[in-house]
């Protein structure tokens, strides 16, 4: 019994050794590349964003490579973390802007920036406040009823956004008559650094 399990063991070497998979991005000359363990580090001047990547890579001077067997798990988990780094280095370049309106018809809601959050005030009447976490590195700018949310980091302005809408979420009520809420109207890349 256990020659077999070694034999089946040394034809899945053979096998998983025939196909690699080889992926590499290089990153621009403009912008400092550290890493540590997973995660890995961009920097462009004052702007600095980093990942912890769900493969394990090699970096060499400017040159980011991910090596494995090729199988579906491997190549999807090598693609998802290469569109990490190519949204990072895009995010150096230019920021990432949401931009958000927000929605009333039967009460005045008031919103105001406190700390790291967005207090939402009078939302359908309420008395009591609704509050939505500001992720850190996210710039957030109200104008009457638009608001702005820039990052040079993606995801983080992203789950800005997202948190924003989740806090005026209606329960309970019918969406086609209780339309109010905070909604994101655009999303663009902003100024170019």
């Amino acid at each position: 019994m256990l020659i077999s399990t070694k034999m089946a063991v040394l034809k899945m070497k053979t096998k998983t050794e025939k196909k690699k998979i080889l992926e590499e991005v290089e990153i621009p000359e403009d912008i400092q590349v550290e890493s540590l363990g997973n995660m890995i580090t961009l920097a462009k001047g004052s702007e600095k964003t980093s990942k912890t990547l769900c493969y394990p890579f090699k970096l060499e001077g400017k040159k980011i490579s991910f090596s494995s067997s090729l199988n579906k798990g491997n190549k999807k988990l090598i693609k998802t973390s290469l569109a990490h780094i190519r949204n990072m280095v895009s995010g150096l370049g230019e920021k990432y802007v949401y931009k958000m309106q927000i929605c009333f018809v039967h009460f005045p809601m008031t919103v105001a920036i406190k700390g790291n959050e967005l207090v939402i005030k009078n939302f359908l009447g309420e008395v009591k406040e609704r509050k939505a976490k500001i992720l850190p590195a996210v710039q957030v700018k109200i104008d009457k009823e638009f608001i702005t949310i820039e990052s040079s980091d993606k995801e983080k302005a992203g789950q800005t956004a997202a948190n924003f809408e989740n806090a005026t979420h209606a329960r309970n009520r019918d969406k086609r008559v209780f339309q109010d809420g905070i909604y994101i109207t655009h999303k663009e890349k902003g100024k170019k650094r």
